[in-house]
């Protein structure tokens, strides 16, 4: 897919949510393409500080041309799991303004014909987000147990035939390795029965793979629990979610900070909420958006602002 036809979902409710003014500073948790990250820029001119950061130096790469003419934003090749660090390292003790996620792999990502994302394509199997880390795709269809392959399958992508496909996959690389996505696709057929589904029978399985490989909600988990003690009081946290496994952790995560809550122990111990949920129900994609890109169906925004800050009892 060209990447200057790359549609960032839902972009402009997720940006506008943030509430943008030119005199603080804002975190785009996953550059990609630049979508999110031009919208931010163009609200906060001209004093407005945008940081951006991705794992992805071909996203890297190419946001740095398309974004080249603002002064006010700095791209950070990392992880968002290292925002909280960076922050530090750079003596930003607070993120005024707020912060956006689009959890989601890129469509360019997801479609390269080289990346192993796709099992539309024949390519080496990899799924790296970090094109420098070391694990891939690779290594865990040909190193991990059979068990672990079924933890993973199970979990992460909700695969019914989770067993059918790991004991397959056992097999098949005692006579030789796993080199292909093309490989791979080839033994989730063998080993799953023929049944009408509009998804591919190799959908759930790849998507569990890219998980693991990227210690996907892990990183989410870790990040948002970072992130909170980072936002200013009234600051918002932006962030879409494309499958359940995702927005689930989301949705714990603003349910369990926006409640007020007592510890159960012998003193009495009250806890102020830290968020305020700014949507109770998630925003999906407008029809027209779900029309023009088929990938926003499954998307899910959900909004908080953080509260109370000066209130906590920890």
């Amino acid at each position: 897919m060209d990447k200057q036809k790359h549609y960032p979902v839902m972009a402009k409710e997720a940006t506008d949510a943030l509430n943008c003014t030119d005199n603080k500073l804002y975190i785009d948790a996953t550059l990609g393409y630049g979508g999110y990250s031009e919208l931010i820029l163009k609200q906060i001119q001209p004093n407005g500080k945008l940081i951006s950061f991705d794992v992805d130096i071909d996203a890297i790469n190419y946001s740095k041309e398309k974004l080249k003419g603002y002064e006010n934003l700095t791209i950070v090749n990392d992880s968002y799991i290292n925002i909280k660090k960076y922050l530090q390292e750079n003596n930003i003790s607070e993120i005024s303004g707020g912060i956006v996620f689009d959890l989601g792999a890129s469509t360019p990502q997801l479609t390269s014909t080289q990346r192993g994302f796709s099992f539309m394509s024949d390519s080496k199997l990899d799924m790296r987000f970090n094109q420098s880390g070391d694990f891939s795709a690779y290594d865990v269809v040909n190193d991990y147990k059979e068990d672990d392959l079924v933890r993973i399958f199970s979990e992460y992508g909700e695969e019914r035939f989770s067993k059918r496909i790991a004991k397959k996959i056992t097999e098949e690389r005692k006579i030789k390795t796993i080199e292909t996505t093309k490989d791979l696709v080839n033994i989730i057929f063998e080993a799953t029965p023929r049944i009408k589904s509009k998804i591919h029978p190799a959908t759930r399985v790849f998507q569990a793979i890219r998980i693991e490989v990227n210690h996907e909600l892990d990183n989410i988990k870790n990040t948002l629990n970072d992130v909170l003690t980072l936002l200013s009081n009234n600051a918002i946290l932006s962030i879409v979610t494309f499958h359940s496994l995702e927005d689930r952790i989301v949705k714990q995560f603003f349910k369990y900070y926006s409640k007020e809550w007592v510890k159960d122990n012998s003193v009495f111990d009250y806890n102020v909420p830290m968020l305020e949920l700014v949507n109770k129900k998630p925003i999906s994609a407008s029809e027209d958006e779900v029309k023009a890109n088929p990938a926003s169906r499954s998307a899910k925004l959900r909004i908080a602002k953080r509260i109370n800050k000066s209130g906590e009892v920890h």
